[in-house]
C-alpha cells in the first residue's frame, strides 16, 4: 500500500520495500496506490478480508507543513490501521514517516523505514502463527 502524496519519497520507498521482499522471498500479491496516508484504511480493510493476504505493508511520508494538519493525518491513519490489524488478526506494518518531519528527514528515512515495514509484517505474521498453534 503506497501513498501517492509526496510521491518523490514514497515511490523510492516502494522500490526499497519490493527489493527487501524479494530478498526475503516474499510474494507481493497487490500493490495498491491511494492519494494519501489518510486514505489507506479503506483499501487495507478490503485487502485484509482476502484469504490470500497474510499482511499489509503501508508506505507513506507525512511531511510537516505550516499547520498541524500532518499530525491529524498521521494520528487518524495510525489509529485506523491499528484497529484493522487487530480486527483481522493480520499484521499491518507502519511504513509511514512523520508527523513533524521535514522533507530532508523523509529522504533520509526512505530505506530504513521501508525495510523495517517489510520485516515487521513477516515477524508479526510468524509470531501470530507461533502463538496460535
Amino acid at each position: 500500500m503506497i501513498s501517492e502524496f509526496n510521491e518523490e519519497v514514497t515511490s523510492r520507498m516502494l522500490l526499497v520495500a519490493e527489493e527487501k521482499a524479494k530478498i526475503m522471498k516474499l510474494k507481493i500479491i497487490y500493490t495498491c496506490k491511494v492519494p494519501g496516508a489518510y486514505d489507506m484504511p479503506i483499501i487495507v480493510d478490503s485487502l485484509l478480508q482476502k484469504k490470500d493476504i497474510d499482511g499489509v505493508v503501508t508506505l507513506g511520508a507525512i511531511i510537516k507543513g505550516q499547520t498541524k494538519h500532518d499530525e491529524l493525518i498521521a494520528h487518524s491513519a495510525v489509529n485506523a490501521l491499528t484497529a484493522l490489524s487487530i480486527k483481522y488478526k493480520k499484521p499491518v506494518s507502519l511504513g509511514i514517516t512523520g508527523p513533524g518531519m521535514q522533507e530532508r528527514h523523509a529522504y533520509a528515512r526512505i530505506r530504513p523505514v521501508a525495510e523495517r515495514a517489510v520485516e515487521a509484517v513477516v515477524k508479526i505474521f510468524d509470531e501470530l502463527q507461533r502463538i496460535q498453534k
